[in-house]
């Protein structure tokens, strides 16, 4: 349980960093969303829970693969300013676009498993 709180302090700090930092300098809050600071902490946490590289393996694989097909939530928040999207539109849209890719993703996932 103790691991647990640890785990969500370190989450959160990272979040409230990045949302801070967003606010003051938008481009150096891209740059920590951009790297994959939860990637490595998800990676870090999943090898000392169960030391299992194939687990690891596996998790990687899925991210390089899953990153891309998210990449569409940003869209309309990049062109919110020519749209006129507010952000919860945008965020909305975003999440649309976001489902649309990655839900294609496990749907053409489902028929290869067959």
């Amino acid at each position: 349980m103790f691991w647990m709180i640890v785990k969500a302090l370190i989450s959160a700090v990272v979040i409230v960093a990045v949302a801070e930092i967003s606010g003051r300098v938008p481009r150096l809050g891209a740059l920590l969303l951009t790297l994959p600071i939860v990637s490595i902490l998800a990676f870090i946490m999943t090898w000392n829970k169960d030391h299992e590289m194939s687990t690891i393996t596996q998790l990687a694989r899925e991210t390089l693969v899953l990153v891309p097909l998210g990449l569409p939530f940003f869209v309309p928040f990049a062109f919110a300013n020519w749209t006129g999207l507010a952000f919860w539109p945008s965020f909305a849209l975003g999440v649309i676009l976001a489902s649309l890719t990655i839900g294609t993703w496990f749907w053409i996932g489902m028929f290869a498993h067959r």
